[in-house]
Parts: C-alpha cells; structure tokens; sequence
C-alpha cells in the first residue's frame, strides 16, 4: 500500500509542469526579470508622474526618485510599501537593505533608488504627504 502512494507521489513530481521562466543564479531578482520604471520627480508644484504606474507581481524593478531641492518633500504610501518586498534603497551611492518602510524624505535634492519586487495585487498610491492635488500623487497598479 505504502509502494503505490510513493510511486504515485513519484509520478505527480515527475509530471509537474515546468516553470515559464528561467530565472538563474539570482531567481527571481535575475536580470531577465527585472524592469525600470519612470523616474518619479519631487518638486514643488509639479506632478511626480505623468502616468500612473502598471507593475505585474513577481517581477523585480528599479525605480529613481528624484527631488530637485525646491523644497523638503517626502513620499508615502503604506499600502504600497506593504505590498512589495524591498531589495534595496540605494542614495549617494550607500544601499541600504530595509525590513520595511512607511515614507521617504528629501531634506535637499537628490536622487533615490529604490529596487524591489511587487508582490500583492491591489490599487495603491504614493503621495505628497498634507498635499491634496492630483499632480501630487502617483496612482499605482499590482496586477
């Protein structure tokens, strides 16, 4: 009794269908997996984004966060931050590898970059804290 189960066992590993991908060395965060998104601009009274952002889970990406110093402005979105797993946040050159984040700062300007993999499908965003206009907030999609 307990032969049959294991070579049944055996049978139904043997005929699992194979990946789609072949991610190599890196899995999941390999080169062949990874996209770059719009850089996503800080300055006071313009637009972050001029579109908002379509992501696919399981994907890796890198994307910049620019601020051009005309003020201290920050980004937040919980939700968002929730949803992905961070890799990486890497400013002036110093990469910082985070448990988790709630917000972003800029006290000057600069640039930030931020690589990580989108995990749970949802609609969220990342804004301007305190602002209320569209152009500060840039609508994000985990499909």
């Amino acid at each position: 009794m307990q032969l049959k189960f294991l070579s049944a066992l055996v049978v139904t590993l043997t005929a699992a269908p194979a990946l789609a991908h072949d991610f190599g060395f890196a899995g999941i965060l390999s080169n062949s997996n990874k996209e770059e998104l719009p850089e996503l601009i800080l300055s006071v009274g313009k637009p972050i984004s001029e579109e908002p952002l379509v992501l696919k889970s399981g994907t890796a990406y890198e994307i910049e966060i620019v601020s051009d110093g005309t003020g201290e402005l920050a980004l937040e979105g919980s939700g968002f931050f929730r949803a992905i797993w961070i890799n990486e946040i890497v400013v002036n050159g110093l990469e910082i590898r985070p448990f988790g984040i709630e917000s972003v700062e800029f006290d000057e300007e600069g640039t930030m970059e931020i690589e990580f993999i989108a995990i749970k499908p949802g609609q969220y965003f990342l804004k301007q804290p305190g602002s209320s206009g569209e152009g500060q907030r840039v609508e994000i999609t985990i499909q």
